[in-house]
């Protein structure tokens, strides 16, 4: 099934999570087409960072905590920016009724106590307008079928709008610019390799195995543990050289730091997967340095924009991102979660909040 709205990634990506899924998920598709998998769920996960580490540090966490994880089925993946919803002609009503018969009937699906539709695209400038417009009419019919619509995370992006980087520097407030040229000195101490997805390199199993063990380093590292993908889900993908990857690999004295993982698509270069080797990573200060290499291929490309990806917004937003929001549509099973999760949603839409704030100064 490769007809599904919203991708802005290519579609391959959402069949490799298909086919290997994260570990602990169970995966399968609606009528119509879009996947479902079902995986434990901690409230928490969207929570605002200050509040998640005051609820974890109260009293008798360890014991009580325990009622915050559910167990979830999710219409999405966690590969795409946006939710790949399967389009075989049908409305967003009938895509909704799919949905919910998907969740309720199959058996890989069972138990679960809340159903999340994740990562509904609101108004993307990443997206044509008929998408933004059928997304719209689905929240909507996903509302009059029982679901509460939160608003989900924030997605950054860079328009490439600039003819070099010294006039994206220029962009950036005086303390930024200074800061981040002095971060960018440590470039002259890596080497950067730029290999396609598919070189005949990457079929070294010991090299993908290398590659695996950075990515693991930065799951390891992050508070909020969700997907982890497998080392299959990574073989099928770098060797696939019928897709527009590009892997970036970053060597300090000869050894991999630190690898990104992009691909492009519709003039965009989409920021998907990466992997450090701390603390040499953050010594060469390989995040910024990666952030205008990746600058540098979409200008050269002739590309429209960068996709940053979902993670530290307020950092990208210093580096001049802008941010396209989500929605997450949720429905819980019991009447008791549904009036609760009325209530706490605001909760829930911590990069809303943030966004809002940040708007506003």
């Amino acid at each position: 099934m490769s007809g599904w709205r919203f991708l802005v990634e290519p579609a391959a990506l959402v069949r490799r999570f298909l086919e290997h899924p994260p570990e602990g998920f169970a995966v399968t598709q609606s009528a119509c087409g879009t996947p479902l998998f079902a995986a434990p769920l901690d409230l928490l996960t969207t929570v605002e960072d200050g509040l998640r580490r005051r609820i974890t540090n109260w009293p008798l966490y360890r014991v009580w905590g325990r009622w915050l994880r559910l167990r979830g089925c999710f219409a999405g993946s966690t590969v795409s920016e946006y939710l790949p919803l399967g389009d075989a002609g049908q409305g967003p009503a009938a895509q909704v009724r799919a949905l919910l018969e998907a969740a309720t009937c199959r058996p890989e699906l069972a138990r679960h106590q809340l159903l999340v539709v994740k990562d509904l695209p609101q108004q993307s400038p990443l997206l044509s307008e008929a998408d933004n417009r059928h997304a719209a009419a689905l929240a909507e019919a996903l509302g009059a079928a029982g679901f509460v619509l939160l608003q989900g995370q924030a997605l950054a992006w860079v328009p490439i709008d600039f003819a070099s980087i010294e006039d994206y520097l220029a962009a950036l407030s005086s303390g930024r610019r200074r800061d981040l040229r002095r971060k960018l000195r440590s470039r002259a101490a890596l080497s950067l390799e730029q290999w396609d997805t598919g070189d005949p390199r990457l079929a070294d199993p010991e090299l993908r195995a290398e590659i695996y063990r950075l990515y693991l380093n930065v799951y390891a590292q992050s508070e909020i543990h969700f997907d982890l993908l497998s080392p299959a889900y990574f073989d099928a993908v770098l060797q696939d050289g019928s897709q527009p990857g590009r892997l970036f690999l970053y060597r300090a004295e000869g050894r991999l730091i630190g690898w990104n993982l992009l691909f492009e698509q519709d003039g965009l270069l989409i920021d998907k997967t990466i992997g450090l080797q701390y603390p040499q990573a953050r010594e060469h200060n390989l995040y910024f340095v990666s952030w205008i290499v990746n600058l540098e291929h979409a200008l050269a490309r002739g590309l429209r924009a960068y996709v940053a990806g979902w993670t530290d917004p307020q950092v990208k937003a210093a580096l001049g991102a802008r941010f396209s929001l989500t929605r997450h549509a949720v429905r819980p099973r019991r009447a008791w979660l549904r009036w609760g999760l009325r209530r706490l949603a605001p909760l829930f839409e911590g990069d809303h909040a943030w966004h809002s704030q940040a708007a506003s100064r």
